[in-house]
């Protein structure tokens, strides 16, 4: 994937700055809240050093992302997502998370199972922890099987996958 295509967009919400980040037609990758504006552009530039940015890329999902985080339930499947650089099982993990419905969980175990590899609850983790998409592809919803949250590799940690579980979970 060449970076010059690639387009990124940072906004206001009410938990702090989001950003998004991909072509007109495919996002590939979100920043979740930070404090600062320039903390968003300096991560989606770590991956995408040549992006430029634009105001209107996926306004739909800027939109979406605004009103998730003002407290209404968000349904964010059926956008176009980039997952080309990912393994077949990474993709088939991703893509079983989205089926994850808005305020409920479901442990590592469950969607191991639920994508016909019951004995890949490690691997289904792993391939969490490589997810570009974080709130999009909703990797916070799939916890440990004692019902702790268990780690989370976005920035803010399990501290933050902990708050946006009981946010949805509060809506």
């Amino acid at each position: 994937m060449k970076s010059n295509k690639v387009k990124y967009v940072i906004f206001k919400t009410r938990w702090g700055w989001f950003g998004l980040a991909g072509t007109e037609k495919q996002l590939w990758k979100t920043i979740l809240p930070l404090p600062s504006r320039k903390t968003v552009k300096e991560s989606i530039l770590k991956y995408f050093p040549d992006a430029a940015e634009n105001k209107n890329l996926h306004k739909k999902v800027q939109q979406k992302v605004i009103t998730y985080f003002q407290g209404e339930k968000i349904d964010f499947n059926g956008l176009p997502l980039c997952l080309d650089n990912f393994s077949y099982f990474n993709r088939l993990v991703l893509r079983g998370c989205r089926k994850v419905r808005f305020g409920r969980t479901m442990t590592y175990a469950q969607l191991a199972e639920k994508i016909g590899r019951p004995s890949a609850a490690r691997a289904v983790g792993n391939a969490l922890a490589k997810n570009p998409l974080p709130l999009v592809i909703s990797c916070h919803r799939i916890i440990r099987g004692n019902g702790s949250a268990g780690k989370f590799s976005a920035s803010g940690g399990s501290e933050l996958k902990q708050k946006l579980i009981k946010h949805e979970k509060s809506i």
